[in-house]
């Protein structure tokens, strides 16, 4: 059962590397779709393109990222975690600083590359690969803590974006966003003093683990992953929150503009979905704890469907926050629950490649997502529609979860 209490303790034992792991999230948010596409309408007017030509100028980008990321992800199972967090967060703010300095639409589409690189790819991945590996026993738990990070991220980043913009322009906004993340990095390599010893205890573990023949079966490279029916049945579930979240998230203020509703009405309850997103990872986390993701999460899609075909009706803007909170309860058992069931089928030794090639596929998704919305609406199509559509990929997709979960067991 769920209880603070249980989060008490654990925090308290584990207050620097969880903080490591929830700072690291946050930052994450100058790379992730959420923030992005509140620039989106300033970018579309400065380069004079569609909601398409954007769409697809952000889907290039992002695809360039998601080739790239299963290399440059599978470098944590061999770089320092110091070394390469490090690297990825200064990478993050160069690609914000790249985004504010683009004249070209060659030179915008690279800082996309970069920011969902860096961004939504390798800072996000540093952060919860961390959690699901020095944390094993109480992975849930570590992993909800940090997934925190994107939720406070999510309600809070999006609309100060909104006045930045108008104070200071959404050039001036991306640079600022820059220094604050360099700003941010000497406090998240503080928070890992003292890994030398977590990772030492993290190798004898192994060691340990690789006397049992039972550990070594449930220790697996992403080679072997792939040639598992099972991986193929649970994947398309695994890619519909990146894939629907990050188009309507991209879409939002267009949105508003189709439902009548104001802009800042719109960004201003992203703390609603970010709310319900904290709330739902930290009921979950103990449940993963307990029974396990592979128990936890055939039906994880149910409270975006849900959300989706409240949507169509939905005219008083009062529905936004009905939306915000079942699209923030998918997040939540998204963040926390996925990112543990990789661990618990494949094991953690080689848990940074294999996170790193389903990430890749998440970016792949969350690249479609923006330009498929952007292309239906400049084809005449309603918002209304699009949910619909959206609604019974999720109901596919579920079908596809169980019967990949029933017919293969773990490990």
């Amino acid at each position: 059962m769920f209880s603070f209490a249980g989060y008490t303790g654990f925090v308290k034992n584990h207050t620097r590397f969880l903080g490591f792991g929830f700072l690291l999230a946050f930052v994450s948010s100058a790379g992730q779709t959420h923030f992005i596409g509140i620039f989106g309408p300033e970018i579309r007017a400065t380069f004079g393109l569609s909601h398409t030509n954007w769409g697809l100028l952000y889907m290039l980008g992002t695809l360039s990222s998601a080739l790239v990321l299963p290399w440059s992800g599978q470098l944590i199972d061999r770089i320092d975690l110091r070394w390469y967090t490090a690297f990825v967060v200064c990478g993050l703010a160069l690609a914000c600083v790249t985004v504010s300095l683009s004249s070209s639409l060659i030179a915008l589409t690279f800082a996309i590359f970069m920011l969902r690189q860096f961004g939504q790819g390798l800072v996000s991945h540093t952060s919860v690969t961390s959690m699901a590996r020095y944390m094993s026993a109480d992975r849930g738990k570590a992993i909800a803590i940090s997934a925190m990070g994107y939720s406070v991220g999510e309600s809070v980043l999006p609309f100060l974006a909104v006045f930045a913009i108008v104070a200071i322009g959404w050039r001036g906004s991306y640079l600022f966003t820059a220094v604050c993340v360099l700003l941010m990095l000497p406090i998240i390599l503080r928070l890992l003093k003292g890994h030398d010893g977590r990772h030492t205890a993290y190798v004898e573990q192994l060691a340990s683990q690789a006397s049992s023949s039972g550990s070594l079966a449930a220790s697996k490279t992403r080679g072997q992953m792939l040639t598992e029916g099972r991986f193929y049945l649970l994947l398309p579930a695994i890619l519909m929150p990146s894939y629907i979240v990050t188009g309507l998230f991209f879409h939002h203020l267009t949105l508003a503009q189709s439902k009548g509703w104001s802009e800042l009405w719109v960004t201003g309850n992203y703390w609603v979905y970010a709310l319900m997103s904290i709330v739902t990872s930290l009921v979950i986390g103990p449940l993963l704890d307990r029974y396990s993701a592979v128990r936890v999460i055939p039906f994880y899609l149910t409270p975006m469907f849900v959300g989706l075909l409240l949507l169509v009706p939905a005219q008083h803007k009062g529905w936004v926050i009905v939306y915000m909170m079942f699209i923030g309860m998918n997040t939540g058992i998204y963040f926390t629950a996925i990112s543990s069931l990789w661990a618990e089928l494949y094991g953690v030794k080689h848990l940074g490649g294999i996170k790193s090639l389903v990430g890749a596929f998440s970016v792949f998704a969350s690249a479609l997502g923006p330009v498929t919305i952007g292309a239906l609406l400049d084809y005449g199509y309603r918002f209304e529609q699009i949910c619909i559509v959206f609604a019974v990929f999720c109901a596919i997709s579920t079908v596809l979860l169980i019967v990949g979960l029933r017919q293969f067991k773990p490990g």
